[in-house]
């Protein structure tokens, strides 16, 4: 293929010059520089890279969907998206260029970084991941490269290429394993031993990232990738301080919690850590030919001032990260009849109660609505196909009831969609509403897809990081399976298979191994020493089952 071969076209789509020669690559794509000759302005131009040279259908419909999902997030410390399109096969992104120095060379050449400057950079972080994780987005390869201090002072969060939504077959295994994208120095234990990614995931890379940048070393090395990501999983880092002791207790404490083994162990949220990071973000003096001289005037900063100042009287911290004064978490916070909460629809917005519903529908107006978010959901629009089907149902449930046939086929379209698109925490609830739904209406001897249902929002549920209800709901649904397929059916033993990697990602170690060893012994009762799930499950093991030996303690 060309493109691998020779590069990119150098007019990309009539429209955007492109350098000969490539600003960075990666694990999954490479970067251009260039210039919209339309609009004349400076981008960059990332490219989907196939690994070994040929067209990997499955690669290029998750940069489809990385793009769409990608360009939705919209905050300062995100480069912004402008356009997409396809060179000679190929996908890419047009998105705003940055300028700057990555932190990665900004440790590099100081060695250390002022504790000043290290907590104000993982501040502006938390800030940026506070967006990504309300949007069920997770960077999962949080690292120095990926983190670029522009001469004002701005941090610019890159490559959120690797925060894509799992596949539909993906999310109902939860993890795929052998296949995690991340980088060894900074990887959490749970996506070392799982795949699983959560928002306490990056979470943790932060603290690998805060750690170096305030030590000038990574929190663990080694000769081999397989041996970093041994230490991660086992092995507790050295404190802080005791490879440089003028660095706060109090913020050394903060590091400890950020890389704790366990994700419910570490801080709640990137909130918290980034009110926690402001009190030792002071003092950030200049850093000669990265900063410009302080004469030099920032619009960034001047908005940002004034923006500190936004309901500063009623709020201390100014209603950072604490949800008070901020429309997005207090929008139909109260009910019409002054009480809390209220039903609310999946993307946030309160859900229209069916007495006010007047506008009629028909079922051909159901197959519509579907067929729309079909089209939309195939192009990789899924915020716009989750509204079509939002709406939808909202009247269809008025006119029709939950329980319907249409109505049910439309939730679940929603609820798919929902999840297709990444946004776990919306779809969570539509997923438990509809197996709740079909449990009361549904024939008792097809309950398959309210097993299914139940799955789903467990799925969502452990990847938004809420893995202690995750592997609740699992282990209700596994009773519930085995009484009706019997034990040794695929799905319950599927289903086991799925409680362990969950648990080895949670860091419930001894419980994983129980659960995986048991499942290793029927298998091999069932299936015999051939069956392509015992190499798999040997391989999560220590010791592993040898030559299909389930008798290794």
């Amino acid at each position: 293929m060309s493109g691998d071969a020779h590069g990119p076209s150098p007019l990309l789509a009539e429209r955007y010059e492109l350098n000969p020669v490539p600003m960075a690559r990666g694990g999954m794509g490479e970067v251009w520089e260039g210039h919209d000759t339309r609009l004349d302005r400076e981008v960059a131009v990332k490219f989907i890279r196939f690994p070994d040279g040929e067209r990997n259908d499955d690669l290029v419909r998750r940069f489809v969907r990385e793009s769409r999902i990608t360009a939705r997030l919209c905050h300062p410390g995100v480069p912004a998206v402008y356009d997409a399109g396809t060179e000679d096969g190929r996908p890419y992104l047009v998105m705003q260029r940055i300028h700057g120095i990555s932190v990665a060379d900004l440790v590099a050449e100081q060695e250390r970084l002022p504790v000043g400057w290290a907590a104000a950079i993982a501040a502006q972080v938390c800030a940026v991941l506070t967006a990504a994780h309300r949007r069920s987005l997770v960077h999962r390869d949080l690292k120095p490269a990926n983190l670029m201090l522009e001469p004002d002072g701005t941090v610019k969060v890159l490559d959120f290429g690797l925060a894509v939504a799992l596949d539909r077959s993906d999310g109902s295994r939860i993890t795929r394993t052998g296949d995690s994208p991340g980088t060894p120095a900074y990887m959490a234990p749970e996506q070392v031993m799982s795949g699983m990614s959560t928002p306490q995931t990056d979470l943790y890379s932060l603290g690998c990232t805060l750690h170096e940048m305030l030590t000038g070393r990574r929190v663990f090395t080694g000769s081999t990738p397989f041996a970093v990501m041994h230490k991660q999983v086992h092995e507790r880092p050295r404190p802080v301080r005791e490879l440089r002791p003028d660095v706060p207790a109090d913020l050394d404490a903060v590091i400890d919690l950020l890389l704790e083994k366990r994700p419910e162990d570490r801080p709640a949220d990137a909130g918290e850590v980034y009110r926690r990071m402001l009190d030792f973000a002071a003092g950030l003096g200049p850093i000669p030919g990265v900063l410009d001289p302080p004469a030099v005037p920032s619009p960034t900063r001047m908005q940002a001032s004034v923006l500190e100042r936004v309901f500063s009287e009623t709020l201390p911290d100014g209603g950072a990260g604490s949800g008070e004064g901020d429309p997005a978490r207090t929008e139909g916070a109260t009910g019409a009849d002054g009480g809390v909460g209220g039903a609310q629809a999946p993307g946030g917005r309160p859900e229209t109660a069916p007495e006010t519903v007047s506008v009629s529908m028909t079922r051909p107006d159901i197959a519509r609505a579907r067929s729309e978010a079909a089209a939309l959901a195939g192009s990789s629009r899924y915020r716009q196909a989750a509204d079509v089907l939002e709406a939808a149902a909202a009247t269809a449930r008025a006119v029709f009831a939950s329980d319907d046939t249409d109505v049910i086929a439309l939730r679940t379209d929603l609820a798919n969609v929902l999840f297709e698109g990444g946004d776990f925490r919306a779809a969570e609830p539509v997923f438990s509403a509809l197996a709740a739904d079909l449990a009361r209406s549904q024939d008792p001897s097809d309950v398959s897809l309210v097993f299914r249902c139940r799955l789903q929002a467990a799925t969502c549920r452990a990847l938004a990081g809420e893995t202690g209800p995750a592997l609740t709901g699992l282990k209700a649904l596994l009773v519930d399976e085995e009484r009706t397929y019997g034990p040794d059916d695929p799905r319950p033993l599927e289903l086991r298979r799925q409680i362990g990697l969950l648990q080895r990602g949670v860091g419930e170690h001894a419980a994983a191994d129980a659960t995986l060893r048991a499942l290793a012994k029927d298998l091999l009762r069932i299936h015999g020493p051939d069956h392509p799930g015992l190499e798999q499950i040997s391989d999560l093991l220590d010791p592993p089952l040898y030559g299909g030996d389930t008798t290794a303690p």
